[in-house]
């Protein structure tokens, strides 16, 4: 196909590199977070979702994210959350956090493209998305705190 011209191929251009999906984030913009298990630290590398465009997205359409990263949603108050894993792909641990840095509560392995939600059980500051089955692997549980400047304190 050619183009006559270059504006029309232009802004096709623009038009499928907003249809498709949304890529990793570059390694400059992860953030250092550190979850204290009795086991030890567990350090990830995550992106922070700060505005609601950035909740609403998460980690939609994204096929793959490596075992030490994760999605941190800040939800700038602490409150009842209900996430869902619509248009998601990657089956994750949900971890629920208080604004004191506690984990709340763990929603393991929840289920790629549901709409069922879940509940963080209680009023959370943020929720913190990984892999499914990390956080049986590394042994992390509720009561855990997890360092981050989100909840005041930096790994």
């Amino acid at each position: 196909m050619s183009f006559k011209s270059p504006v029309v191929a232009f802004l096709l251009f623009l038009a499928a590199l907003a249809a498709s999906p949304r890529p990793a984030m570059a390694d400059s913009a992860l953030e250092k977070l550190v979850i204290n298990t009795a086991g030890g630290p567990r350090t990830f590398e995550v992106e922070v979702m700060r505005t609601d465009e950035e909740r609403a997205k998460g980690l939609m359409f994204r096929r793959y994210m490596p075992e030490s990263r994760g999605m941190l949603f800040d939800f700038k108050e602490q409150q009842p959350v209900m996430m869902w894993m619509k248009d998601t792909f990657i089956p994750l641990d949900m971890v629920f956090i208080r604004r004191d840095g506690s984990i709340a509560r763990i929603a393991e392995n929840t289920e790629p493209h549901s709409t069922r939600t879940i509940s963080s059980g209680e009023p959370v500051f943020g929720v913190l998305e990984i892999n499914a089955g990390v956080a049986a692997k590394l042994g992390v549980k509720p009561g855990d705190k997890v360092q981050h400047a989100l909840f005041g304190a930096k790994p």
